[in-house]
């Protein structure tokens, strides 16, 4: 699935994403609160500025996602696997990091 039509399916009330394809996917600023992307394929997306408060991304694979000043702020990422992922900026205040893989991550701020 496109970027595009993520967003066209979220703004249309779509919030259940599981184990969606979303590899290499421009989602540039956009707002995806409370959505539930378990196990979505999210390698190299791009989600800077995105919004992903409260988001399930339980065991998401995020490769190398660009999240870059993202909010993550109350996100579920239990098991996510975020190794290489360019967190700088990111707020990730009560997110759940449990096992998740933070291998090569860089830009995080956990203070």
């Amino acid at each position: 699935m496109t970027g595009k039509e993520f967003i066209e399916q979220y703004n249309e009330g779509r919030r259940d994403f599981s184990e969606t394809n979303l590899y290499k996917a421009d989602l540039y600023k956009a707002d995806l609160e409370e959505a539930n992307l378990t196990r979505a394929d999210l390698t190299g997306a791009n989600l800077k500025g995105a919004n992903l408060e409260g988001a399930n991304l339980y065991k998401a694979d995020l490769y190398g996602a660009y999240l870059i000043g993202a909010n993550l702020k109350g996100a579920n990422l239990f098991g996510a696997y975020l190794i290489g992922a360019n967190l700088k900026g990111a707020n990730l205040y009560g997110a759940n990091l449990y096992k998740a893989d933070l291998e090569e991550a860089w830009g995080l701020d956990l203070s």
